[in-house]
């Protein structure tokens, strides 16, 4: 009679994919060590290969032992993401379209300045925020970046512009003002921000790396306590009624609660100053009586003020801000004792000045498809 004894088949292993070490900050990096039974000051070792040399070659990670190296070769892999083109600027700014998936692609965009040199990163595919004013938001939302594909984006532009290999860095500063809200993707923009602040990755100091959020409370107050950095505030109005239009995250925290915030997150380091950006859109935000409105919040917070031209984009309603009404708008927040610059625009002959950013984004929802679908139509 034959056996009716069931009989367990072995289940097949999937092999483990490859950890992206650019993605890795020194706590990920010790976990990963312990694991291969090594001591964790390998973590800076490693960390100073990947971010100071700029190598992806592990062979070439000489003070590694041979069997570590080929080890590291096997269980992990340095993935920027893929550079698609490079466009520069008649000013020098210079811009990268970066794919990050099979259907998606991000912008970074390098800006020089005498004394300095200024990364702009994005920390999502797209954005869903909808902000009326901004490109970036007319794109949609697919997805977070990983920490590998942010910070990817600094270890690019470094290679690029030879910062590994000369004695004096190009990039000295990083904003997240890119694609996306930062604070939207926190775990992976904070574990970014580590090493963009390690002695033995980048070592950038605090006030050299900027988050820009457009107002999300829930989210300055946990960046506050776990990696404050310097601040800046997308505010573009100084009353809930026009702010609610142009920035729709206002309708779930007012700016009275986000005020509140800024206020908070000063608490962690007094010497700080909040930057407050604020786009200068014709006939919409750019009156005096606006100008004193948002002189009268600012008051109480140690406060700067970027004023940014707008730049405009195909299919918006906007219009850019005469420059003797930005210059008005500037002198009376001046006159009120409020630091106020106006944002020279860079990059606007490649599309890669202030609120431009627009990659290539597969928008997730229905609602953006069918948006896109109408702009497409010709006007009658």
């Amino acid at each position: 009679m034959p056996s009716t004894r069931s009989v367990t088949l072995p289940q097949q292993v999937r092999p483990r994919e490859p950890v992206n070490l650019l993605g890795c900050n020194r706590a990920r990096l010790d976990d990963l060590f312990l694991e291969m039974g090594e001591r964790s000051f390998r973590s800076s070792q490693v960390l100073k290969w990947l971010h100071q040399h700029g190598t992806d070659d592990f062979q070439r990670m000489t003070n590694l032992s041979a069997a570590l190296r080929e080890a590291l070769a096997q269980q992990g892999c340095v993935r920027p993401p893929e550079v698609v083109s490079e466009q520069r600027s008649a000013d020098g700014t210079v811009k990268w379209l970066l794919r990050v998936d099979a259907g998606n692609c991000i912008e970074t965009v390098f800006i020089p300045e005498p004394g300095r040199g200024t990364l702009c990163v994005s920390s999502q595919v797209g954005c869903a925020l909808n902000c009326s004013f901004c490109s970036t938001a007319q794109q949609g939302f697919n997805r977070n970046l990983s920490t590998a594909e942010i910070i990817g984006q600094l270890w690019l532009a470094r290679r690029a512009l030879g910062d590994f290999t000369a004695e004096t860095r190009t990039v000295t500063n990083v904003v997240l003002m890119g694609m996306g809200e930062p604070l939207l993707n926190f775990d992976a923009v904070t574990e970014a921000l580590d090493l963009m602040l390690e002695d033995f990755a980048y070592g950038l100091s605090r006030r050299r790396v900027t988050l820009s959020t457009a107002g999300h409370v829930p989210g300055i107050d946990r960046l506050a306590a776990r990696r404050p950095v310097a601040l800046a505030v997308s505010l573009h109005a100084a009353d809930d009624a026009l702010r609610d239009e142009l920035v729709p995250l206002n309708r779930t925290w007012p700016i009275r609660e986000l005020m509140a915030a800024c206020q908070r997150y000063l608490a962690h380091d007094p010497r700080q100053r909040i930057t407050f950006e604020y786009v200068m859109l014709d006939g919409v935000n750019d009156s005096p009586q606006q100008a004193r409105r948002l002189a009268w919040l600012l008051a109480q917070v140690p406060a700067k003020v970027n004023l940014i031209p707008f730049n405009p984009f195909p299919g918006t309603r906007y219009r850019r801000s005469p420059a003797q009404r930005i210059d008005a708008f500037r002198d009376i927040l001046a006159a009120r004792g409020l630091t106020t610059i106006t944002r020279k625009t860079r990059g606007e002959d490649i599309d890669a000045a202030c609120g431009q950013l627009a990659g290539r984004v597969q928008p997730r929802s229905r609602r953006v498809r069918e948006r896109r679908a109408a702009a497409a139509q010709p006007s009658v």
